[in-house]
């Protein structure tokens, strides 16, 4: 499981734009969500082989009549409570400000690693700048420039040195699976109604990593953990923004899963936010069942569910190969039917295609049909093979890959869903050099 880094500071010091410096030093595809939470961010960043998740405390409105706004008081201290090291961004230009102080103030009683980032500083005659903010009192303060990276490779040598390795949980193989989706969509009922009323079945494992409980249901024929986020006791200190605080706990609890259960609000449909917490589970490689719930309450004509359906998958395009079910969690509608989604996604996700079988049956298609003639280049695809990751992932041997474009492997991934069933999980194509 991946460290947290959070950015907090006073408006305007530059936390989007270190944001994106920090998640951009990813040599491969950069991790990225935008407007989870209102316009937070959450990426992923990796340094020196260390990967770690980043939050972007954005979003909050200032309040003039009070020059500490509430809400960036909620999102420092959430920060301090979820997050496992803690960047204070300051701006070394417009200098130290009684808003610095409040947010130092707060950041001063965490035990969490802080370490205080003076923005801004982009020659060496500019670090006189940086005089006023020792005066904060923390040990730790780097000078860097966002916009143009300077500084930023001492402070992440630093940063990844404080991280605590982490081992997922071993949990004897079986299906991870988690509910996640906005507040008041069912998720504790769809819980409930998975676990309620038989606790005798339930397992709970103690010691698990980050208040993650995970309990075993083993009926009916399925055999899976349930990661249950929900439940775990707020701190009452905590005013707490529910929208930064599911983020949060979602980052994790996706990370530490196999199969994600995203509910929605039939009322709602699909959103914004619901958009991007599939997007979270995409860019880990999970497995999804969308589950469409208080379908009870929606009313119907003849077309209505294949009509919703369509609109659903239609929005999750081009990643639309998505099992959807409509229940109503209150009355118990369909919920035998969501756990049999949820094993055909893991079953999915752990498929293993023989190296004979994926070149006996997908590159007489290829051959067929080879990628474009680009700048006069033929593409020869030679051999592929399945490599050995938890979730699919092909890679195809050629002479020219680097003239293998997006929408060729696009038609790939289709070809390969097409001859198995990669329903509900994200399938990755590579091409390389033979």
């Amino acid at each position: 499981m991946r460290n947290i880094v959070a950015i907090v500071g006073r408006p305007n010091v530059g936390k989007s734009t270190l944001f994106n410096r920090l998640t951009q030093t990813r040599t491969a595809i950069v991790d990225e969500v935008s407007g989870v939470t209102r316009d937070r961010n959450y990426g992923v960043g990796d340094w020196n082989g260390k990967e770690f998740s980043v939050i972007d405390t954005g979003g909050y409105l200032l309040d003039d009549d009070d020059h500490f706004n509430k809400e960036i008081r909620k999102q420092v201290q959430l920060a301090i409570d979820e997050a496992d090291i803690i960047l204070f961004l300051v701006d070394g230009m417009m200098g130290l400000t009684s808003m610095d102080e409040d947010v130092a103030d707060l950041l001063r009683r965490t035990s969490k690693p802080v370490f205080l980032v003076v923005n801004k500083i982009d020659t060496s005659d500019k670090e006189y700048a940086m005089a006023e903010f020792y005066s904060l009192g923390f040990e730790r303060v780097y000078p860097l420039s966002a916009v143009n990276g300077a500084g930023t490779g001492d402070l992440l040598d630093e940063v990844v040195k404080d991280m605590q390795e982490e081992q997922d949980v071993v949990l004897e193989g079986l299906p991870r699976v988690t509910i996640i989706g906005r507040p008041n969509v069912g998720k504790s009922s769809i819980i409930n109604a998975f676990i309620g009323e038989d606790r005798h079945i339930v397992t709970p494992i103690a010691g698990t990593t980050r208040d993650t409980i995970f309990t075993r249901y083993n009926r009916f024929g399925f055999d899976f953990y349930l990661v249950d986020t929900a439940g775990v006791r707020r701190k009452q200190k905590v005013k707490e923004d529910i929208e930064f605080y599911s983020v949060m706990r979602s980052i994790r609890a996706i990370e530490n899963s196999d199969v994600c259960v995203l509910m929605l609000d039939a009322s709602a449909g699909l959103e914004s936010q619901d958009l991007n917490l599939f997007g979270l589970c995409r860019r880990n490689n999970k497995g999804v069942v969308v589950v469409v719930n208080k379908w009870d309450l929606i009313e119907k004509g003849n077309n209505t569910l294949k009509e919703f359906e369509a609109g659903i998958l239609s929005r999750l395009a081009p990643d639309n190969d998505i099992p959807v079910v409509f229940t109503s969690v209150i009355n118990k509608q369909r919920i035998y039917r969501v756990m049999e989604r949820v094993k055909e996604v893991f079953d999915n996700r752990s498929r293993r295609i023989p190296t004979s079988e994926l070149n006996g049956q997908l590159l007489p298609i290829l051959k067929q049909t080879p990628p474009p003639i680009h700048k006069g280049k033929i593409v020869k695809i030679k051999y592929l093979t399945q490599l050995p990751t938890p979730y699919p992932a092909f890679v195809f041997f050629c002479n020219l890959p680097q003239y293998v474009k997006e929408p060729y492997k696009r038609f790939v991934e289709n070809q390969l869903r097409s001859l198995w069933d990669f329903t509900g999980v994200p399938v990755k194509v590579y091409f390389r050099e033979k």
